[in-house]
């Protein structure tokens, strides 16, 4: 397990993989010391889906937490293609 931390519009989370499931360990605004949320248990951590839910207006910070786990399962080398499957770019 490795800790990642991801900035997005003034916002900081710390996440970290549980299974490939992205779990929110914290979240604060850059400008604040104090965490608007915070749990020290990964078993406690909600998933990326839960803090959308909590916390619609960080959408994007959820964004750019999604597109860091799907470039990690997915390298820029192989992008989508239209029709079926993938194809690797040329280089």
């Amino acid at each position: 397990m490795s800790d990642r931390c991801t900035e997005a519009v003034g916002w900081v989370a710390h996440w970290s993989l549980d299974r490939h499931c992205v779990r929110i360990l914290s979240v604060r605004n850059e400008s604040e010391i104090t965490p608007l949320f915070s749990v020290s248990v990964l078993a406690a951590a909600p998933d990326l889906a839960d803090m959308r839910d909590r916390y619609p207006k960080l959408s994007d910070l959820w964004d750019a937490i999604r597109s860091e786990y799907w470039a990690e399962f997915f390298p820029t080398e192989r992008k989508p293609h239209h029709g079926s499957g993938f194809r690797a770019s040329a280089s």
